[in-house]
């Protein structure tokens, strides 16, 4: 008769906890893994725009169209088709500043079946220098789009994007020079509290290249270099921007000064957007060093 072996109930129980150990793991594992997916068209939009703040592509990749046909348009009348036509432009647009910032200010979204339609406010927020985040540029954008539900995920497959007005802060087209790298060619001017006519004298410090500028109240007007064109975009507590065009040499770009107190004289950088055929140009990483110098008396304060 052969031996019976000897069950250990210590051995047993410790078996049985740590199968019902591992099962547990399994389950919250996939539970985290459930959590994480966003649920519904609200929220899959919602975790796009964070994974655009993040500069997170693959996120963004996962939930956008990557039909061949896929069509969006962005600010300033850019059109995307396909998904490589705007991962480019947004690998980028994340390369070119520290931070991002977008919150959502307004969001209605509609579901009917499988295909859901929304209409969105968000301010873009881009921070440039990584030493000083007190420096901002702040897009107000409204967004409509399409999502469908394919295979359980709902999907971005169709937007639009625009600038929007609001209060005192008329924002233009060429607000967004910085995210499209191209500039408009009609730029309204920009209301603001400050007369900036009269003629300056611009200097670009690199090149101790010199020319004048004959602006108007609203900081718009020709200047003596290849036929160019200043368009002011906004002017905030001091902080002057915009944006120029060469019709000379074919070249479009922008320009970020800070106005003196006593309003004689400026100083700040200037990049391309454009030159000829390429507007691809990443913002901000090609330009040089701005000096502004009125030439005549600034205009007595109301």
């Amino acid at each position: 008769m052969s031996a019976q072996p000897i069950v250990d109930p210590t051995r047993v129980r410790f078996f049985l906890r740590c199968l019902w150990l591992g099962s547990l793991l399994s389950v919250l594992c996939v539970s985290l893994a459930a959590a994480a997916e966003p649920v519904g068209p609200e929220a899959t939009l919602r975790a796009l725009v964070h994974a655009n703040a993040a500069r997170d592509l693959d996120t963004m990749s996962k939930y956008m169209s990557h039909d061949t046909d896929a069509i969006g348009y962005t600010i300033d009348g850019r059109k995307y088709v396909g998904w490589p036509d705007l991962a480019g432009d947004m690998r980028s647009e994340f390369d070119s500043v520290a931070k991002l910032e977008i919150p959502i200010t307004s969001l209605h979204m509609w579901t009917k079946g499988d295909i859901a339609w929304f209409a969105m406010e968000l301010n873009y927020i881009r921070y440039v220098d990584p030493e000083d985040l007190a420096q901002r540029m702040i897009l107000p954008l409204r967004e409509t789009g399409v999502l469908e539900r394919r295979d359980g995920r709902w999907i971005l497959v169709a937007w639009h994007e625009s600038t929007r007005h609001h209060g005192n802060n008329h924002e233009s087209a060429a607000d967004t020079t910085t995210l499209l790298h191209r500039a408009s060619d009609n730029q309204p001017a920009v209301p603001n509290g400050i007369d900036l006519s009269g003629q300056w004298e611009v200097t670009e410090v690199e090149d101790n290249k010199k020319y004048v500028a004959s602006l108007d109240a609203q900081g718009n007007g020709p200047y003596t270099w290849q036929e160019g064109q200043f368009t002011t975009t906004s002017f905030d507590d001091r902080r002057w921007q915009g944006t120029w065009k060469q019709t000379g040499n074919d070249r479009e770009g922008a320009f970020e000064v800070i106005l003196s107190e006593d309003g004689s004289e400026a100083k700040g950088i200037w990049w391309y957007v454009r030159v000829g055929t390429r507007n691809n140009i990443p913002p901000r990483q090609h330009g040089g060093t701005y000096q502004w110098k009125r030439l005549t008396p600034p205009p007595p304060a109301p």
